[in-house]
């Protein structure tokens, strides 16, 4: 009895030394000093701003059209003898495109020019009797009252042959009517009659319309806001003028694939439209191939000016902030983050012109942004995007 409970306290004396050791054994671990090796520095890529000289267009959605339209339509009554064109075809001025019945016209004429010919039949005598009485009534041998009727007879016949040779060239105009021509050049539309129709002078209803297609207008829209914002610019010098109302004008198709031909910008509204609060530009474009047609949608970038020395910032180095305040990370000389609010004019494609908070050779932060705060010093790495201080062609959507 006496050995068993020697035996079970020896045994509890053994498990609460080897939970002592471990113990300590634990207790020596925590106590271990920490490692002190250093920390690396966050990588991020920079761009380095340089001033650039920058060409602001402004793009506008417009319409194309026509450049001249004529709607063709008779000037004379009568049934429409012949067609002399094909539709759709191109035509050129002065060329004859249908033919009236001329027949009754030429009737007209050729009254006309005998009559005509019997007024200055008479006319020619009455001349001759005039100048007769004149001899005869200084030696009075007829009364001054029948050399006043001869005169004025002669007077009378003389208002005959005007009478007639109007008539005479009315009869003409009006057979030449019968000949239908293109007053301008360009391409015709199908034709509203045919062969056998009965056409009446100055009709409603057109012929043919013909459309010249070379060179046509584009009529876009400008809003007031940029209008008066480009105005004060030039005015205070931050952009210089592209050349007025001439301005260089290049055009985008609706599928978006650039026009070839450049154009120019020929004039601009001196109103504004109550209804949208904007200004209409017309720009003239050639259309060699008429691959412009009157009615399509499209985009015209018009230049208005160059801003010289601007500060262009890669898009993906601006962050928003929700109330729209726009901030920007940079390196300063001894490689720490430094925060800084900037304010922005226009995009330009894929980059920013800052106005403020940003200026030439700061070096912006475009990579690792997520892994940097202010004051953080950083390791810098150069963008092979670096702006440049060449050209730059702003295309801004208005």
């Amino acid at each position: 009895m006496v050995f068993r409970r020697k035996m079970r306290f020896s045994r509890t004396m053994l498990a609460a030394g080897l939970l002592g050791a471990q113990y300590a054994s634990l207790i020596g671990c925590t106590r271990h000093p920490a490692s002190t090796a250093p920390v690396s520095k966050p990588a991020v890529t920079v761009v380095t701003l340089h001033p650039s000289r920058v060409s602001l267009t402004t793009e506008l959605p417009g319409r194309v059209s026509a450049y001249r339209i004529a709607e063709v339509r008779p000037q004379v009554n009568g049934v429409l003898q012949k067609r002399l064109f094909t539709e759709g075809d191109l035509v050129i001025e002065g060329q004859q495109l249908y033919q009236i019945y001329s027949a009754p016209y030429q009737a007209a004429l050729s009254s006309a020019e005998a009559t005509l010919a019997r007024a200055r039949a008479a006319a020619e005598v009455s001349r001759l009797t005039a100048e007769r009485y004149k001899a005869l009534v200084e030696v009075h041998a007829v009364s001054r009252q029948d050399y006043d009727n001869a005169v004025a007879t002669l007077q009378q016949a003389q208002a005959d042959v005007a009478s007639g040779e109007a008539a005479v060239r009315t009869a003409a105009i009006n057979l030449a009517y019968t000949k239908v021509y293109s007053p301008i050049s360009g391409r015709t539309s199908r034709s509203s009659v045919t062969e056998g129709a009965l056409v009446t002078a100055n009709q409603p209803s057109s012929l043919v319309t013909v459309t010249q297609l070379d060179p046509v207008y584009v009529d876009v829209t400008q809003p007031t806001t940029t209008l008066v914002r480009l105005k004060r610019e030039l005015a205070s010098g931050q952009v210089r003028s592209a050349g007025g109302n001439k301005a260089p004008t290049n055009l985008f198709l609706e599928d978006g694939s650039a026009y070839e031909h450049p154009g120019s910008l020929q004039f601009s509204e001196v109103t504004v439209d109550q209804g949208t609060g904007s200004v209409t530009l017309r720009a003239i474009f050639p259309n060699p191939n008429d691959l412009l047609l009157p009615g399509m949608f499209v985009h015209a970038t018009i230049e208005e000016g160059v801003r010289e020395g601007a500060i262009l910032a890669p898009q993906q180095g601006i962050t928003h902030a929700p109330d729209g305040t726009a901030t920007a990370l940079v390196v300063s000389a001894d490689d720490k983050v430094q925060k800084r609010l900037v304010q922005l004019d226009r995009a330009i494609g894929d980059q920013w012109v800052v106005t403020g908070g940003l200026a030439a050779g700061d070096r912006l932060i475009v990579a690792g942004l997520q892994k940097v705060k202010p004051g953080v010093p950083v390791t810098v790495s150069n963008s092979t995007a670096t702006v440049s201080g060449s050209a730059t062609v702003a295309h801004v959507a208005r």
